[in-house]
């Protein structure tokens, strides 16, 4: 884990090992309503089941990282980390489909460390 202390954020690339099946066609979690096609929303039933997340890098110990804003389960086979560089992985001028504010009202962000997740998830049972 030598010098990735110093980035703020990194990238997981990582397997979705439970994922069981491929369709094409899935209703994405931000609207329900409408199947879409796979290559156009986050979902885990991919035909490769790779996932990518941006989280915000928290600390370093050994070979341990901890890190905040992570969605994945735990166990979950990592496949590689690399730095978020600002320069290279930002892009000002995006479009996002057909996802639109009204997909994303009510919508949690990922900012919670484990920690954090788990005592929320103590609290509310």
């Amino acid at each position: 884990m030598c010098d990735i202390e110093s980035f703020s954020h990194v990238i997981l690339l990582y397997h979705f090992h439970r994922a069981t099946e491929c369709r094409l066609i899935q209703k994405p979690f931000l609207d329900g309503e409408k199947e879409r096609g796979i290559f156009a929303i986050r979902h885990f039933s991919r035909p490769n089941p790779i996932g990518i997340s941006i989280v915000e890098l928290l600390g370093v110990s050994g070979n341990m990282l901890e890190i905040r804003g992570v969605d994945v389960l735990d166990g979950t086979p990592l496949l590689d980390i690399k730095p978020y560089v600002r320069q290279f992985d930002h892009r000002e001028e995006v479009r996002s489909g057909w996802v639109d504010d009204q997909h994303l009202d009510g919508v949690a962000e990922w900012n919670s460390t484990p920690k954090e997740l788990r005592k929320r998830d103590r609290t509310n049972i």
